[in-house]
């Protein structure tokens, strides 16, 4: 069965496994989903990630985050879904929680946080946001 939005389903696997208190969560690998988990590991919602088998195909072990045993990701969701893709120039983009969250871009610079791609002066497709 083919998935329809592999990035959704991987931000939803990490807001599921936080639910559960897991120290892990096991992913699917892609070039897309490494970036993305970069920008989350930069900006400390996750401990790190490694890549592994997952029977045959490659996939990703994301180390998950706590606080004082609360989940550091509060939430997660997608913005620029298959149906609908959601686009926004530098000045444009969207800030999350007046700054104390992240918005996560895919730029032709690479995936940025919306810090990174203000100071940069890229634009893009607004894939998640995350506080």
């Amino acid at each position: 069965m083919a998935l329809t939005d592999p990035l959704g389903d991987m931000l939803t696997r990490i807001r599921n496994g936080q639910q559960a208190k897991k120290d892990s969560v096991m992913s699917p690998a892609s070039k897309l989903r490494a970036r993305v988990l970069d920008v989350l590991q930069r900006e400390g919602y996750i401990r790190g990630y490694s890549e592994e088998l997952l029977g045959q195909h490659p996939g990703l072990r994301i180390e998950l985050k706590y606080f004082e045993g609360a989940p550091a990701i509060k939430h997660v969701a997608r913005v620029s879904k298959p149906g609908r893709r959601v686009y926004s120039g530098s000045k444009e983009l969207p800030v999350v929680r007046n700054g104390l969250g992240i918005t996560i871009v895919s730029t032709p610079r690479g995936v940025l946080s919306d810090a990174e791609a203000r100071e940069q002066n890229v634009g893009g497709e607004v894939l998640a946001e995350v506080f």
